[in-house]
């Protein structure tokens, strides 16, 4: 590996406040929760229209990241990536009965010879349709197979808020799969919802696993995940003593203790996101997915369905982490890991101090290649440290280095903030090096 190419806060990434209202914009209101104003505030975001967004290269480096710790925990369990089309053709959502019941969340639209379609909120039609058209004589011993894919998805909301909590145009890995028989759908249903676990726990996040409905998707079995949130629009019911976990959507009556250990259950709000599916053959019957049994005999494949809401996760746990001022990422998906701030211009520490902080900045790509291209140098050097450290604090970046008065010892002494953890460190360059080289990255 050679020199890292530069990537410098002067380009256009650095915080900017956010209006109270977008001019010529009537959707443009005040932000209503954390995430959505922190976003709007450090330009990952911009408002386009309602429950539309335009993601500005912090947040889509931040999402590229996080799909690809999806990819890793999809794979990990045999999941194959596809990409179907997001037009989907009316006559699969009619004949699975879905065209009438999405009511008016489903964005419909007509070709220019009449033919109607919908912009997929998601794919089950689809799928088992593709299954059916690519695999006519689709055998047991190709079992199980689980497709998965992450796309754009839409959902006309009635009334989009709280940023990309709730939009209408929006990210989505869903995922469906097919199995011989029930035993096998629901050891497929059980080893996703372990990736999903390992996903949220990699992330740092506080999920939780709740019993769910089953809504227009449909199915015998469905759980959500959960982030405890007091922006959550799900309403849960939780044992202390971690039992049970239910949206109350899904309890007969008013229902307050828990089931297996009698202790009273807790009330909390939740942002419901992931959600998976056993599906049994309510969507293959329609299509008539079929697989060859070794007796040779057609028969419905068992499915399920699983979907993680990217964009939703993204903004989620900037919800969930940060305090009201600065973003605060989960380590894993943070679009850069590390800020180096040199001297002030002019400053009696710049002569020695820049040179010695670009050094290890240069440095990064030999010493340590995994965080090569994942650092910002901050050259603003018009502006004093102090400005430049409350900027980098709002953006969220993991680590920052700074090359502050104690660069001028012998040896040099950096100042290294760990955000995460609300922490100051001061270190020689070797120990800047020994701290980073402990730094994940995906």
């Amino acid at each position: 590996p050679g020199t890292p190419t530069r990537f410098h806060a002067a380009q256009p990434r650095e915080p900017r406040a956010a209006p109270a209202r977008a001019p010529h914009a009537p959707w443009g209101r005040r932000p209503s929760c954390r995430s959505q104003r922190l976003m709007l505030r450090a330009g990952l975001i911009h408002p386009c229209g309602p429950g539309c967004y335009a993601y500005l290269p912090l947040a889509v480096r931040a999402m590229e990241k996080l799909v690809g710790a999806m990819d890793e925990e999809m794979q990990a369990v045999g999941g194959q990536k596809l990409n179907m089309p997001s037009l989907s053709s009316a006559e699969l959502w009619r004949a699975s009965g879905r065209w009438d019941r999405m009511g008016p969340e489903l964005f419909r639209l007509a070709d220019r010879h009449g033919k109607d379609y919908c912009l997929g909120p998601t794919h089950e039609e689809a799928v088992t349709e593709l299954l059916v058209a690519a695999q006519s004589n689709l055998s047991y011993k190709q079992l199980p197979l689980r497709l998965y894919q992450v796309t754009r998805k839409f959902r006309d909301e009635p009334k989009p808020r709280f940023g990309l909590l709730r939009s209408r145009e929006f990210y989505m890995k869903d995922m469906y799969t097919f199995d011989a028989s029930e035993e096998a759908a629901r050891h497929t249903y059980d080893l996703v919802c372990d990736a999903y676990r390992s996903l949220f726990n990699r992330l740092g996040l506080p999920f939780v696993k709740v019993r769910a409905a089953t809504g227009t998707i449909g199915g015998t079995v469905s759980h959500e995940f959960q982030l405890p949130a007091d922006v959550g629009e799900d309403r849960l019911v939780l044992c202390p003593n971690g039992h049970f976990a239910a949206n109350v959507e899904t309890l007969d009556g008013e229902q307050t203790s828990c089931p297996a250990c009698g202790e009273k259950l807790t009330q909390t709000k939740g942002i419901e996101v992931g959600h998976t599916f056993y599906l049994g053959t309510k969507y293959s019957s329609v299509s008539n997915a079929v697989f060859y049994t070794p007796e040779n005999k057609p028969q419905l494949a068992e499915m399920g369905c699983y979907g993680l809401g990217v964009s939703r996760i993204l903004a989620a746990s900037i919800e969930v982490l940060s305090t009201e001022d600065s973003i605060r990422w989960p380590s894993l998906i943070a679009p850069y890991q590390l800020c180096f701030i040199p001297p002030k211009g002019g400053s009696k520490e710049e002569e020695e101090g820049a040179a010695l902080l670009e050094r290890v900045y240069d440095n990064l790509a030999e010493v340590l290649p995994h965080l090569a291209g994942d650092a910002v140098l901050d050259d603003r050097t018009q502006l004093t440290i102090g400005k430049r450290l409350k900027d980098a604090n709002k953006l969220g970046y993991p680590y920052v280095v700074v090359a502050g008065k104690r660069v001028c010892e012998d040896p040099p002494v950096f100042e290294v903030w760990d955000q995460n953890a609300g922490e100051v460190l001061f270190l020689t360059k070797e120990g800047v090096i020994e701290l980073l080289s402990k730094v994940q990255v995906p």
